[in-house]
Parts: C-alpha cells; structure tokens; sequence
C-alpha cells in the first residue's frame, strides 16, 4: 500500500513540473514572438522610410451648384479645388476658389482666386515656399488682383486628430481698379447695370494700378473630430507694408463628413475682407454653400 501511495506521490510531482516547464515554455515562446513582431514592425517602418514619396496629383475638390427656374429664375455655382503633386522633397499645390452667381438673367456674383504653392521640405516640419496668386472679382471695382513672394511654411502640430500650420510670405502686389464709369448726371455705373443706364464718356474716370510690397500670414487647422467628421480653418492676413490700412483678410470655416472613400458632404463659410473697397463696395463678401466633396 505504501508503495503504491508513494508512486502516486511521484508520478503527480512529475506532471506537475512538466506542466511547470510547459508553461515556462509557452512564456518563453509569447516573449520571443512579440520580439519577433517588434523587429518586424521596425523593418517595415524603415521600408516604407525608403519608399519613394507619392508622385500623383492628390485632388480636392468642393461642388455647389442650385438653379431655380419659374417665378424666380436663379443659378449658383460654387467651386473650391486643390491639386498637389509630391516628388522627393518638393511638392507643386494648386487652388482654385470661384463662385458664380445670376438672378433674373443677371450676374450677381462672378469671382475667382488662383493660386500655386511651390514647397522644399528642409524636415518634415519646417520647409521653403513660393506663393504666386491671381484674384479676379467683376463686383470688387479690380480688374485683378496679383501677388507673388517667397516665404516658410512650419507645422506647428501634427498629431493624427489635430493638424495646425503657420505659413508667411513676403510679396510683390499689382492692383488694377477698374475704369470708373458715370452718366450725364453724374450718376455712377455699376456693373451689371440692370437699368441699362448710358454712361458719359467724359465722365470716365480712369483706373490706377498700384504696385507695392506687402506680406501674407496664414494659418491652416485641421480637427479630426471622427473618423468620418472633420473641422477646418484656414484664415490669411496680407497687408502693405507702407500703407498699413491697405490689408485684406480671408477665412474659411468648413465641416466635413465621410460618406465614401472618395465622396463626403460638407458646408463652409467663407469671409473675403477688404480694409480699402473701391468707392460704392462694401467692405466684406460672404458666402456660406453646401457642397459634395471628391477626393481622388
């Protein structure tokens, strides 16, 4: 009898030290797989450093288009592009920012910005660029607008929710004001003149063109709020630098939500401030829109 409690005793002190040893074992196995998994991580992450960076147009682009027809006959059209293309360390942006509007046959709005965005990236933070930018707007009082300047851009943050970027320039500023028209009885004509109203030759005054060096600052902040809903301001500030008053400032407030990878529905608000209007403008120009937006 004892020797059968005895082998017992040894045979379950034998099972219990290799369940011991297989469980040391298997501890041994998890570390040197989450080792193996850390060196292979390590190894894409230098891969990818290695890849060359993406040589494709990366487009943007905001579409808001409304027409109305019968008792009121409106159309609106609303456009808000943006084109990049990387290779390297440099990258070429392009914008497009135009709105388009008509009541009753007759424009009310027709405006547009175009501007290309040069950039060396020195890190991946701080980098050197060249602003080059045209503005046309027939209810302004210019024929155009037009800047160009070198400057920095630097990101200040850039985490994966929040995103927020200073950039700075200093310019070289062309104006053109339009040629100031007038009737017999001094009446001003504004364009698109509904009234058809006749204007005086020897009443026109001619328009100036000012040429002048000024600077822009601008800040871009992006929130990702939800993987599908994001938040973004973009507000610019350029100024002469002999006159000071003669400045001009431009936001953006917009809300973007993912519908698709490509597709996503979003609103905005934009303000066009003008510190110096031409006689008869008003200072500032609003518009809010509603757009489909495809990212491609």
């Amino acid at each position: 009898m004892k020797k059968i409690v005895l082998s017992t005793l040894v045979l379950s002190s034998l099972a219990f030290a290799q369940e011991a040893l297989d469980v040391e074992q298997i501890k041994t196995q998890i570390a040197e797989k989450k080792a193996q998994k850390k060196e292979i991580e390590a190894n894409i992450a230098t891969l990818k450093s290695q890849l060359p960076k993406n040589t494709e147009f990366i487009t943007h682009t905001e579409l808001g288009y409304i027409k109305t027809d019968g008792n009121t006959k409106t159309e609106t059209f609303n456009l808000d592009a943006n084109a990049k293309k990387q290779w390297d360390a440099n990258s070429l942006a392009i914008m497009i920012d135009a709105q388009y509007a008509k009541n009753e046959g007759f424009e009310t709005k027709n405006r547009y910005t175009v501007e290309a965005n040069y950039a060396y990236d020195f890190t991946s933070r701080f980098s050197f660029d060249y602003l080059a930018g045209y503005k046309d707007d027939k209810f302004s009082g210019y024929n155009y607008r037009a800047y160009t300047g070198p400057g920095a851009k630097y990101k200040m943050i850039d985490a994966s929710a929040h995103k927020l970027s200073i950039q700075g320039n200093i310019l070289y500023s062309r104006d053109s004001q339009e040629d100031e028209h007038y009737t017999a009885n001094a009446t001003q004509i504004l364009y698109p003149n509904p009234d058809k109203l006749v204007a005086d030759p020897s009443k026109t005054v001619a328009g100036d063109i000012e040429s002048y060096t000024s600077y822009r600052a601008k800040l871009v902040y992006d929130w990702k709020i939800l993987e599908s809903l994001k938040f973004g301001q973009d507000i610019s500030f350029r100024s002469a630098f002999e006159e000071g008053e003669n400045y001009f400032v431009i936001s953006k407030t917009a809300l973007t939500s993912k519908l698709t990878d490509i597709l996503s529905a979003g609103m905005s608000y934009k303000v066009d401030y003008t510190n110096l209007p031409a006689e008869g403008k008003k200072h500032a120009d609003e518009t809010f829109t509603l757009n489909l937006i495809i990212d491609y």
